[in-house]
């Protein structure tokens, strides 16, 4: 390199200069020697040496593993240090080089951990993360006007509006009707007539890339509404283009669609995946799913801490699979009761003075 060069050609010169006869220097007493005057060439090659081992490692300690030492000069009080820090990089390099020639077809294991071990780790790091997440339920589930979840199943506690693609609860509903406001009570747009209109309000937040739009399109193409003819590959479609968007509940639905083989190929651990997304989400569905999924293979202590996270966002199905366990004796008492306590919590949340009275009077 150009640097090396250089630093070779400074140190000549100094050298033929050193060389060269000059006036002896005494310092006030004749010793009959020649005072050395210290050479700075060789500390600044070092230095190169070093700052260029940091950006190349492999170049300078080939570089310095062929070098010859620079030989000690009388009075020199730097010769010892820069020969000091020429044997440390060579013994670095030699390192260096041996480390690389130890690793070959037959032992490439002593570089880096088994491919096998790399994938366990990454999955115990998974499976810690999901065990982690997804404690609370995804904001979609929460009323945009009064700010409470709801209740469980969400279309029998809240109504769905095309309009801004929101779920409001029955009591705001109820509340926003007794007031006279017949349009959509959260963006006060006038409500769809028909489904040709409802369609239209939907293929254009479509258009804008709304995740939970073409989420919701993707459910009509499924089941064939809105005078959609049914088209299941088109629902999927949609679904994928949903979930790469964010939309939790398209991650639910691909995962039923790939477990169940419900319109496409059977692939229970893609199907699998995408509910771990969702129930990293706050999906309680998802989540309850996996549970099920860890409880037909075995797996009876994950399959409780699943039941345990939906149960205590208000999940009964999970309630009632933790309390089948517990009477099975595959879960503790102390988990039963623990899940009961946070699932009667949670129901407590979800309830309001509106939404209780149009429990009352059965409104829809």
């Amino acid at each position: 390199p150009t640097w090396r060069r250089r630093a070779q050609q400074t140190h000549t010169a100094h050298a033929r200069r050193r060389s060269e006869p000059s006036p002896e220097k005494t310092h006030g007493q004749d010793f009959g020697k020649k005072a050395v005057e210290p050479c700075g060439c060789n500390i600044r090659y070092a230095r190169l040496c070093a700052v260029h081992a940091a950006t190349s490692t492999s170049t300078t300690h080939s570089i310095a593993a062929n070098a010859t030492f620079p030989q000690e000069e009388p009075g020199n009080r730097n010769g010892g240090l820069i020969t000091a820090v020429y044997r440390h990089l060579a013994a670095n390099a030699k390192g260096i080089r041996d480390g690389m020639e130890s690793v070959g077809p037959d032992n490439g294991s002593a570089r880096a951990p088994p491919r096998a071990e790399g994938d366990a780790a990454e999955a115990a790091r998974y499976s810690e993360r999901l065990l982690s997440e997804g404690h609370e339920r995804a904001e979609r589930d929460r009323c945009p006007i009064c700010f409470l979840f709801f209740g469980l199943p969400v279309n029998k506690h809240a109504k769905f509006n095309v309009c801004c693609m929101k779920h409001v609860c029955n009591g705001c509903c109820l509340a926003a009707q007794l007031r006279g406001l017949m349009d959509c009570p959260f963006c006060r747009t006038h409500l769809p007539s028909d489904d040709a209109s409802a369609l239209a309000m939907i293929q254009k937040r479509v258009g804008k890339r709304d995740a939970a739009a073409i989420n919701f399109l993707g459910d009509k193409y499924y089941n064939g509404e809105l005078g959609l003819a049914k088209d299941v590959p088109r629902a999927i479609e949609l679904w994928t283009e949903a979930a790469e968007l964010g939309s939790v509940n398209a991650h639910s639905e691909l995962g039923h669609t790939y477990y169940c083989g419900d319109g496409a190929e059977e692939d229970k651990p893609r199907g699998i995946h995408h509910w771990q997304q969702a129930a990293m989400g706050g999906d309680t569905g998802s989540r309850n799913n996996l549970g099920y999924d860890e409880y037909k293979n075995g797996n009876y202590e994950l399959a409780v801490q699943h039941w345990m996270i939906s149960a205590k966002m208000g999940d009964e199905d999970s309630l009632n699979r933790i309390k089948g366990m517990f009477m099975e004796g595959l879960a503790t008492k102390a988990q039963y009761a623990e899940a009961l306590k946070d699932y009667q919590t949670s129901l407590e949340e979800t309830k309001s003075p509106q939404r209780e009275e149009a429990k009352m009077i059965r409104w829809k």
